[in-house]
């Protein structure tokens, strides 16, 4: 078909249909569980760690698995509507190993003028951005790191995905909506203290958090049904922060 100019604006999507998603956090906060609950989700199953969960899979613990099971995805003939890679830094790590088994080399770095990084940085990009492409939602999960951030004025801790800076950096500019799962510690009437799992959807200088649909207020409980729930409401009434907004900034996660 041949390419011509287009004659009307395209249209915003409301739902989650087409959407891809980071979801990132520390270990056993939920991340896959939560992940799961996306409409009729097929998990890539990348390390293991679903034994606890009623899902659809596909184990792809190697590149050519994974590429096999974009494949069989890409092709249509199948009821799943969200794609999830569990999680993408062992599917960046095993991009790697096959680029560098294809070029008989045990480290990227190995071949030189930098061609290694690049290499696998590209395989990463033409994936992704394939599987992104595709009429499915895509997740993709993370843990996440705190590092020590250097600017002009001194030096602070973020927490970032895990992903190598050539990966994240992809990621970081594909995705719609960057999720970050914590935990925030408040005292009940009783003077005890509880946790709660939250989701951060804005960007922050304390970690990576950021929401392309407008539809997400600032903190979320780490609960899908209110993740959800935003997508249903009308795209012009400005959400509202659904956790307290003194809690939500005291960020002591009781896992640490």
């Amino acid at each position: 078909m041949p390419i011509a100019l287009p004659t009307t604006k395209s249209t915003p999507t409301p739902t989650l249909a087409t959407k891809t998603t980071l979801i990132y956090g520390q270990p056993k906060i939920g991340k896959s569980t939560f992940a799961s609950q996306f409409p009729d989700a097929l998990f890539l199953e990348c390390e293991p760690g679903l034994s606890e969960l009623s899902v659809f899979k596909i184990p792809t613990y190697t590149w050519e698995d994974f590429l096999a099971a974009c494949k069989l995805v890409a092709a249509g003939d199948h009821k799943f509507r969200t794609i999830v890679v569990d999680t993408a830094d062992n599917a960046f790590k095993s991009c790697s190993d096959h680029i560098c088994a294809k070029h008989n080399v045990e480290y990227e770095g190995d071949l030189p003028h930098g061609k290694g990084w690049s290499f696998v940085k590209n395989e990463w990009h033409r994936v992704l951005t394939r599987l992104a492409s595709l009429p499915y939602g895509l997740v993709l999960i993370s843990h996440a790191v705190d590092r020590q951030i250097e600017t002009r004025t001194g030096e602070y801790t973020k927490t970032l995905p895990s992903l190598p800076d050539r990966a994240r950096h992809v990621v970081l500019g594909l995705v719609d909506m960057i999720l970050f799962c914590d935990t925030v510690s408040r005292k009940d009437e009783r003077g005890q203290i509880t946790v709660q799992r939250v989701v951060r959807t804005k960007p922050h200088p304390t970690y990576e958090a950021g929401d392309r649909t407008g539809r997400l207020p600032d903190t979320l409980p780490l609960d899908y049904a209110a993740f959800a729930g935003c997508f249903d409401a009308p795209a012009n009434v400005a959400p509202s922060s659904s956790t307290d907004q003194n809690a939500s900034t005291a960020r002591k996660d009781a896992a640490r």
